[in-house]
């Protein structure tokens, strides 16, 4: 039997299965006659395995990112897709509450290469599971106040954002449709309520969270991280807590919160912060929780299925092509060690 060439198979093979209008109808007769020959037989069983082995190698690697839900714009559109092209690889990612997706990966049900948490108690449960060792801060925010464009009262909430009158009181009015996560598995959640409780002392105002938030699981203004940002854009909601770097990356309106209760200055943590608390049902036991400072977090789980690559995102995302992206959209540099 002759010897037919990989290569030449390789082409009959391809022809063989070119669709219509590939190539000329006396081109396709030619070839499907040359495909029947004996002489092709083994030679188009070893190009198909050549083909598989090929494919195998030329398939780009897929790097998955899980991010705390508010980094959407940040990681799916800037740093993902720029780590992608630089390192020739794919990018996933998925964005959803921290503390959920750290019992998604603790319970081996997702498996990242990287995770990006907001404050520090995603980031130890991932520890205490011993599927992570140390976790890097790659980027700081604030608390806010975001508000709609297209709501009934923008133009009240344009006047608080200017200092005109006072923010908290306009929650207050009848009417107003507030928005937030879940406490039990976002800690934006968790933030916006210790927001208020600082607000409480701050503006002496007793009793403030409780009559803007009800209570801490209230079905009217709990919505999935993913989409409270989505449904402010739209007029659904009229404001909603956010923080200052994803109300920055969508160029949504917001009102700027005093240090003293936006959670942004680690230097208030011992002196101030954490002289509030609340306590609230976590996996089924009562929890005390404390403030965390609002600083993302970056590490790479152990049964990660690529860690080098995972390693190298974190290590772009410190650098400094990484740090400009994230100061295009909104976040602040990141701050204090690493956990």
């Amino acid at each position: 039997m002759k010897h037919v060439p990989v290569k030449n198979a390789l082409s009959c093979t391809m022809s063989c299965v070119a669709r219509p209008g590939a190539a000329s109808r006396t081109a396709l007769r030619t070839a499907k006659t040359a495909c029947r020959r004996p002489a092709f037989v083994k030679a188009v069983l070893a190009a198909s395995l050549w083909f598989a082995a090929t494919g195998a190698a030329l398939a780009r690697t897929a790097i998955l990112v899980a991010y705390a839900g508010s980094m959407g714009t940040v990681m799916d559109q800037h740093l993902g897709p720029a780590f992608a092209k630089a390192r020739h690889v794919t990018y996933e990612g998925e964005g959803q509450g921290a503390y959920g997706l750290a019992h998604l990966i603790a319970t081996h049900a997702l498996r990242p290469d990287v995770f990006v948490s907001i404050t520090p108690g995603p980031i130890r449960i991932l520890q205490k599971a011993g599927l992570v060792g140390q976790a890097t801060p790659v980027a700081s925010t604030a608390m806010v106040i975001a508000y709609s464009p297209r709501g009934r009262y923008a133009k009240d909430f344009a006047a608080a954002a200017a200092g005109k009158r006072p923010w908290y009181k306009l929650l207050e009015m009848p009417g107003i449709r507030f928005g937030r996560t879940d406490p039990q598995t976002d800690p934006q959640g968790q933030n916006i309520v210790f927001t208020f409780l600082l607000a409480e002392k701050y503006y002496h105002q007793p009793g403030l969270a409780h009559r803007i938030l009800g209570p801490l699981q209230n079905a009217r203004e709990v919505f999935p991280e993913p989409s409270l940002l989505a449904r402010l854009e739209s007029g659904e909601m009229d404001a909603s807590s956010a923080y200052e770097s994803a109300v920055k990356s969508l160029h949504l309106p917001f009102i700027t919160l005093p240090d003293a209760i936006n959670l942004s200055n680690p230097g208030k943590a011992r002196t101030w912060y954490d002289t509030v608390h609340f306590t609230m049902k976590i996996d089924g036991k009562s929890t005390v929780l404390h403030t965390e400072p609002l600083v993302f977090y970056a590490a790479v789980p152990r049964d990660a299925p690529h860690p080098r690559l995972g390693a190298a995102f974190i290590r772009f995302m410190t650098g400094k092509a990484g740090q400009a992206l994230f100061k295009a959209g909104g976040y602040n540099p990141p701050k204090g060690p690493a956990l």
